[in-house]
């Protein structure tokens, strides 16, 4: 199998389609390595027409990488709380994941990846962006990368899943609590990518509140800059899903947006997210 496996860059920053491989069969050493290394190479990887894969066949994928997360304020599955159903109907207004953001970086051992398989698609639109934060960093001066190797952020859930948070709020097809007291974690705002040794931005919009020792006044103009930045146009890759299309990105290394321009229309994906280790 690993011999037909072909892998094609989307753009010049990050991103790649890999094609001969199928989701719902057990791959074999030799491809899953192949896969692998696509994933650490590009970031973030497509595979096109996986129409049988199951939630059994989408956990077993995301369990050759590690253990599998269950969402601490989103409900998943009945059978399957390890994966979590993104719907949004056609009446509703907000999406879920509208915003740049990296996930779960408001665990103290956030996310690695996370897996999203489409399984119902608006006829246009719906989209998702991803955006490559090792670039964002070595882009960066010398000074300001020197400014910012001695500092840690805090991270939190309690903004966007707080009372007024937009991943909190009702949906008609998916459950989420909201968590006001939410936990607060400390992560460097440079980290090292475990397996590869290269460095990343690791701060976000969504779930960054200030930097340790800093107010969040005194904080806000340098995280707003590195925000900015940090979504540049260069740095991005834009996937244009298909029913059965399956993305999985690095969560230590990323940024993604999912786009809410489909109104009047339903899209529905299944997600997977497997579990990372503190960073460093």
């Amino acid at each position: 199998m690993a011999t037909q496996i072909e892998i094609k860059p989307i753009s010049g920053a990050l991103g790649a389609e890999i094609a001969g491989v199928s989701l719902a069969d057990e791959l074999s050493n030799e491809a899953f390595n192949k896969v692998h290394q696509a994933f650490l190479d590009h970031h973030v990887i497509f595979f096109r027409g996986q129409h049988d894969l199951t939630p059994e066949h989408h956990k077993a994928f995301g369990r050759r990488f590690g253990t599998l997360n269950v969402h601490p304020y989103v409900k998943g599955m009945a059978d399957h709380p390890e994966i979590m159903e993104i719907i949004k109907e056609p009446e509703e207004k907000t999406n879920f994941g509208g915003g740049w953001h990296t996930d779960m970086s408001f665990l103290e051992e956030p996310a690695l990846g996370s897996i999203l398989h489409a399984i119902e698609v608006p006829p246009y639109g719906g989209d998702t962006l991803w955006a490559n934060q090792h670039m964002a960093y070595e882009t960066l001066s010398d000074g300001l990368k020197e400014t910012l190797s001695g500092l840690t952020a805090i991270h939190s859930a309690k903004g966007e899943y707080g009372p007024k948070g937009q991943s909190a709020l009702g949906r008609q097809s998916m459950e989420t609590s909201a968590a006001p007291d939410a936990p607060e974690f400390e992560h460097p705002v440079v980290r090292t990518h475990p397996e590869t040794g290269r460095k990343a931005l690791y701060v976000n919009p969504a779930f960054t509140m200030r930097f340790k020792g800093w107010t969040r006044k005194e904080s806000r103009p340098l995280l707003n800059y590195l925000f900015e930045h940090c979504q540049r146009e260069e740095f991005t890759c834009r996937f244009r899903w298909e029913a059965g299309s399956v993305a999985f990105w690095d969560n230590r290394s990323t940024w993604h947006f999912a786009l809410n321009d489909y109104q009047g229309h339903r899209r529905h994906m299944r997600r997977v997210t497997v579990d990372g280790d503190r960073p460093f």
